[in-house]
């Protein structure tokens, strides 16, 4: 199979989602088991997917290849423009670090779900955010 044209690969990938994305939504499903109120794209570092103000508290859904899951692996079957993808995930993956340390300087919880943990456990990401909760509540 040879190369896609160029404006097939960027038609693609114009069509990539930054928000509201399937798995956002399917977090979003979770978060509001809790019952509590909650912001999307919170204005603060990071624009993370779900801040609960009141409790100091943010949650990012984090895709597999956009953040690096699994990285020393996963960019070993990266085969085509190499050099652009895994500078682009690595500084992606760079970012996410200084976003969490930013906010947590600021006295924010950070939470990262990776895509497996809320398609494949959706009820253990429910229960570690009703845990965070109730800890932030005692606080």
């Amino acid at each position: 199979m040879g190369r896609r044209p160029r404006a097939v690969v960027s038609y693609n990938m114009s069509r990539i989602r930054a928000k509201n994305t399937q798995l956002e939504r399917k977090l979003e499903e979770i978060v509001k088991k809790t019952g509590l109120d909650y912001e999307r794209y919170y204005d603060i570092v990071g624009k993370p997917d779900f801040a609960f103000p009141k409790l100091k508290m943010v949650l990012f859904a984090d895709s597999h290849f956009w953040h690096g899951y699994n990285w020393d692996e996963a960019k070993k079957n990266i085969k085509t423009n190499r050099d652009f993808w895994i500078k682009k995930i690595e500084r992606n993956i760079e970012r996410d670090q200084e976003v969490n340390d930013s906010l947590r300087k600021l006295g924010w919880k950070v939470i990262r779900f990776w895509e497996h943990e809320i398609t494949d456990n959706p009820e253990g990401c429910f229960k570690k955010i009703m845990s965070i909760i109730e800890d932030r509540q005692r606080e």
